[in-house]
């Protein structure tokens, strides 16, 4: 027992923070960092977006706008890391090129691909659905209360060494939503509270969201 606790300390392992961030909120960050501490993360890595192809109807701010967002929100963690990788690639962002791209990029390390419950929900569209899940872990962050009953379903269909690969961690703040924030800043409502003051006022000088 012991030995395979100071190998899991020894395994090197890499968070990927994964999400539109329009805007990016304390629940983005307070997920990235239990996962960092839950799963022995080295760092985590903020990939906003760049062209989600699972999102073709909806209006998302520019890809650098997010980008700058999530550079402010994360810039006082030393763990966190905002990344271009899917900002700089032309295309629709896939997740498995991303994921192939971090691997390139930190050989040997393990990757931990967090995300929303939600987003876990469409995991079975997702493209190269199979490879994804041999390269990488999923952790799938889950608001106080949510019922996993239609997650578990949605999984069913993929193989029980894949299921492996996809843990659960209860966020409180996950109660905050990107959607809630836009729509609460259309009707002049306050977000002050809900996001880094840094993000707040990039919001407000550049007239997001109105």
């Amino acid at each position: 027992m012991i030995i395979m606790d100071i190998e899991t300390v020894r395994e090197q392992r890499l968070g990927i923070m994964g999400g539109t961030f329009d805007p990016v909120h304390y629940g983005h960050l307070v997920a990235a960092e239990g996962a960092r501490y839950s799963f022995n993360l080295e760092k985590v890595f903020f990939i906003p977006t760049g062209h989600p192809p699972h999102k073709p109807d909806r209006i998302i701010s520019e890809p650098w706008v997010r980008y700058k967002m999530t550079s402010l929100a994360v810039a006082s963690n030393p763990f966190f890391c905002p990344s271009l990788i899917e900002v700089e690639r032309p295309g629709l962002s896939y997740t498995i090129d991303t994921v192939r791209t971090m691997r390139y990029l930190h050989p040997g390390k393990r990757i931990y691909f967090i995300t929303g419950a939600d987003a876990i929900l469409e995991i079975i569209t997702w493209k190269d659905i199979d490879l994804l899940l041999s390269m990488c872990n999923f952790v799938a962050a889950t608001r106080p209360g949510y019922c996993l009953n239609g997650l578990n379903e949605k999984l069913n269909s993929l193989p029980d060494s894949f299921k492996q690969n996809i843990s659960y961690m209860e966020v409180p703040a996950l109660a905050i939503s990107s959607t809630d924030i836009r729509q609460r800043v259309r009707e002049g409502r306050p977000i002050k509270y809900l996001l880094p003051e840094s993000v707040e006022d990039y919001i407000l000088k550049n007239n997001l969201y109105r």
